[in-house]
């Protein structure tokens, strides 16, 4: 259970709470999201790397064939079980923990990636931890993607829909922008690449549903009885509004620190 006054005027959620749907729907990266990381060399060839918020472990099933060793780290134990799952015999290390408890000996990685996850930690605790267990010159790596819902109008009516069952969530009107760094990396770490870019995502009708009941604002807070309620008239929402299969526009960000 997380709990921040400025995410969701402090209510809390849980992800293991929607873990079966995570597992299910929100492995959705584009094969271009990879490329760009590995154009910037990171996640491949031999690199040892820790994966914060690990979640169902989509980051390190998808680069594993890259060539790296990989270790993922999340706070559910719920999602950890289902990353475990989903990645036998991969040869993928995962533990449930807080990413402030993490305790790895100095220099264990090259890089340390962060999916969907880095404005959760509390930075003021971790940020002198990464940069001990980061090798001399390592890379912190974090990555998001979003739906956008000014500029696609599934998005937009999706959204809206989340908003009417929780006015609460504040992950609503995201627009393109470059990842928020907080300002303690100044100590110790170099912004060295940042890239913002947009997706056409494929889902189907289907698959969108699930992508969207596996956010912090639904699945991940509200009580049952209003997730089933909102599950309906949003299934409605989309047999009106989008076809059986669908794009809806997102864009992806990564910001790239170096250890120095």
């Amino acid at each position: 259970m997380i709990s921040n006054e400025s995410i969701d005027h402090g209510v809390p959620f849980d992800w293991g709470r929607v873990s079966d749907e995570y597992a299910r729907y929100r492995d959705i990266y584009p094969a271009r999201f990879y490329q760009k990381i590995l154009d910037r060399g990171l996640c491949c060839d031999g690199q040892h790397v820790l994966d914060l918020g690990t979640g169902t472990g989509v980051i390190p099933r998808a680069m594993a064939r890259y060539g790296a060793t990989w270790v993922g780290v999340d706070i559910s134990e719920q999602q950890i079980a289902q990353a475990r799952r989903l990645s036998e015999g991969m040869g993928i290390e995962y533990q449930a923990m807080p990413a402030e408890h993490i305790d790895f000996s100095d220099g264990a990685f090259d890089v340390i990636t962060a999916c969907q996850c880095f404005w959760y930690f509390d930075h003021e605790a971790i940020h002198d931890i990464l940069h001990r267990i980061l090798k001399p010159n390592g890379r912190i790596l974090v990555l998001y993607m979003a739906w956008l819902p000014f500029e696609d109008p599934i998005a937009e009516a999706s959204e809206r829909l989340i908003l009417k069952y929780n006015p609460n969530w504040s992950g609503a009107g995201e627009r393109m922008h470059p990842i928020d760094i907080p300002a303690c990396y100044a100590d110790g770490f170099e912004l060295v690449h940042h890239e913002e870019y947009r997706l056409a995502v494929p889902f189907t009708r289907e698959s969108w549903n699930g992508r969207v009941k596996a956010c912090r604002g639904i699945g991940a807070s509200l009580p049952v009885h209003e997730i089933a309620a909102w599950e309906q008239e949003h299934k409605a929402l989309l047999g009106r509004i989008a076809p059986e299969r669908l794009d809806v526009l997102h864009y992806a960000a990564m910001a790239e620190l170096k250890r120095i």
